[in-house]
């Protein structure tokens, strides 16, 4: 990896994949939210230091069309625009706002959401049968267990259809009543093909969400805001971890969570490459993991 330089700046994003001969980022955690939600959420990380102790500054706070050039930029032909309700009823809503925000741009990943509620499998297999093609559940902002029997239904459609779910389960940046692994081990034993992406790699119980990787075949852990210099101070990561992740090259799939995130995205592939896991590792997790899932081309070897 010495002759390829680490990506310092978002300029630099082109010229660093085409070094890697890959056709783009298949990143499968980026948000679109309704506007009004956006700024509710923008919000909380606004006050992030007064919470957490911690300055969380917004880089990419633009308004919708300007964030979707700036990915365009980045080379990412399919845009993730996920969504998560934080209580009862929303989760329908969002899907319809998904559905119509995916219909105004071809580039844009049709994407739903789930709660534990009645009726939750009913919407699900809508939204299924609509066209989503990727969903998005945080059970610490929801607080709820992610094993619930409400959402059984729920599972079993998004199971059957083979659609991957991106599941912020783990404990970081804070604990929830539910996080951890736990809840998400019985959850896949109960239901062994739903194909899971664990958000932040399952931070900062890592170790423990790689177990979940090696023992279901479905599982992969997504990068987002990983090994960056703003989560080490938080959720550092040790030797052992990083040899697991050469492992595990096939279960690793690019997430970066633009555009809330308080550092250049360029700094989510430098903290990649830094990891000196190899260029075919690289180019798994930055394309063909993700690709596979999404349903994008396979790269020309």
């Amino acid at each position: 990896m010495t002759s390829l330089p680490d990506p310092r700046t978002d300029a630099e994003i082109p010229g660093f994949l085409t070094a890697l001969e890959l056709p783009g980022l298949a990143d499968i955690h980026i948000h679109f939210l309704p506007a009004r939600m956006q700024q509710k959420v923008w919000a909380v990380f606004d006050n992030a230091a007064e919470v957490d102790g911690y300055d969380w500054p917004i880089t990419y706070r633009f308004d919708v069309a300007t964030r979707l050039e700036i990915l365009r930029g980045f080379r990412i032909p399919a845009i993730p625009a996920l969504t998560y309700p934080h209580k009862p009823g929303m989760a329908a809503w969002l899907n319809d706002w998904n559905a119509a925000f995916a219909a105004e741009h071809a580039d844009v990943i049709h994407c739903g959401t789930l709660y534990p509620e009645e009726g939750v499998g009913d919407y699900v297999r809508q939204a299924l049968d609509a066209g989503a093609r990727l969903f998005k559940m945080h059970v610490q902002v929801g607080d709820f267990a992610p094993d619930s029997p409400l959402l059984a239904p729920a599972w079993e459609a998004l199971a059957a259809a083979e659609v991957p779910v991106v599941i912020h389960v783990g404990s970081g940046p804070r604990p929830g009543r539910f996080t951890g692994p736990e809840h998400m081990r019985q959850v896949l034993a109960d239901f062994p093909q739903l194909h899971a992406v664990i958000a932040h790699m399952g931070m900062p119980e890592y170790h423990a969400f790689a177990d979940l990787a090696e023992d279901f075949e479905h599982v992969h852990l997504d990068t987002t805001m990983f090994a960056t210099d703003f989560t080490n101070r938080m959720a550092p990561f040790d030797e052992r971890y990083r040899s697991r992740l050469a492992e595990l090259r096939e279960r690793v799939v690019l997430g970066s969570d633009f555009p809330t995130i308080p550092y250049p995205y360029a700094h989510q592939l430098e903290a990649l490459a830094r990891l000196r896991l190899g260029e075919e590792w690289l180019r798994a997790v930055l394309w063909d993991n993700g690709a596979r899932l999404l349903g994008l081309p396979a790269r020309s070897s």
